[in-house]
């Protein structure tokens, strides 16, 4: 399962993700909004794909324009609105153990800049911390850990093959047109994928 399937697979499993939609040259996006731009290739490497993450509504039409023109023939480009991260982090879930790694804020702090502030690794006798093992809290560990062993429950079959399948999440903030946070805060997933 590469990005592009994950997005499918999202939509199919009982874990809360992000309210995603294909662009298409009709969509029309809500101006009072921010959008992320994320695309998804069928074949091939679909890693460090164009996004555009928190930009109003005109200019994410025109780069989801140009990202279809150049994308449609090879696979998708979705559309969401955007959301503040206020913790983020990727579940690799195995056999044998689910491993959370979680960042402050943004993703990329993570998976660009390398930064953690914990990893927890759970298997069936043990749970173990490297780094703040305040940062998440005990609720939101435990709805980590659910949703990771709903995905774990769902994808069954890959994994007693060998395979891991890894999350990648968000405790988030719904945002208005200039970055400020409002509602309540929530959990949310946005990509799935396998790994060997």
């Amino acid at each position: 399962m590469n990005k592009y399937m994950g997005f499918y697979e999202l939509n199919d499993i009982n874990i809360p993700t992000i309210p995603w939609n294909q662009f298409t040259i009709d969509t029309v996006l809500d101006n009072r909004l921010l959008w992320t731009l994320r695309v998804a290739v069928e074949k091939s490497n679909d890693l460090n794909l164009p996004r555009m993450v928190g930009v109003n509504a005109e200019e994410a039409y025109e780069n989801g324009m140009e990202l279809l023109a150049k994308y449609k023939d090879r696979g998708m480009v979705i559309y969401y609105p955007y959301f503040i991260a206020k913790k983020s982090g990727v579940i690799d879930i195995s056999s044998k153990t689910i491993v959370i790694e979680a960042v402050d804020k943004d993703l990329w702090n993570l998976v660009t800049h390398g930064n953690k502030d914990v990893t927890i690794i759970v298997d069936k006798h043990h749970t173990n911390y490297i780094g703040d093992k305040t940062f998440l809290s005990q609720d939101e560990i435990a709805s980590l850990l659910k949703n990771a062993n709903i995905i774990k429950s769902t994808y069954r079959d890959l994994i007693s093959e060998g395979k891991s399948i890894f999350a990648e999440w968000s405790f988030a903030y719904n945002t208005n047109v200039y970055h400020k946070p409002i509602g309540e805060k929530y959990l949310i997933f946005f990509e799935l994928r396998s790994v060997n």
